[in-house]
């Protein structure tokens, strides 16, 4: 429980340095807030699956035109994320949850495995968007584990 805690802290502040970057490059390009937009949609999504409720009303490939209501949704998530976190057990990460994806497809994947997955996804597009960043000439930002460990 420890480790996840400590990615998870980790993925509350990668989320927002990536704003943060976002906001200072004053990008405008409708791709790059879509894909900001698809990662605080799919941790909603999981977080939902895992509080046992149904996800079929988020859309995760919407058009995202202003990075404060995607701002707010990230913090939203986060603190219901540690609520869910800080009610849950260890015994409880090889608990099943029964769920069905976008398209309506059932499936049965362990807490621990939708833990893992909400955080390997985001960090693998922040890193789209730190690319993104640099191919518009901003400055893309820090994210790695290592530099939010050394904090």
């Amino acid at each position: 429980m420890k480790t996840i805690k400590c990615m998870m802290d980790h993925l509350y502040w990668a989320n927002a340095r990536i704003l943060d970057a976002l906001e200072e490059s004053e990008t405008k390009n409708k791709d790059l807030l879509k894909l900001v937009r698809h990662v605080a949609v799919a941790e909603r999504v999981w977080l939902s699956r895992l509080q046992g409720k149904g996800s079929a009303q988020y859309s995760l490939w919407e058009e995202a035109e202003d990075l404060t209501a995607i701002r707010t949704m990230f913090e939203e998530n986060a603190a219901q994320y540690r609520v869910y976190i800080e009610g849950l057990e260890e015994s409880e990460l090889d608990e099943m949850i029964d769920y069905a994806n976008q398209s309506g497809v059932p499936f049965r994947t362990s807490v621990r495995d939708i833990l893992s997955q909400v955080l390997l996804h985001g960090q693998y597009h922040r890193g789209q968007i730190n690319r993104a960043l640099r191919i518009e000439s901003a400055e893309p930002v820090q994210v790695d584990y290592i530099t939010f460990a050394r904090l």
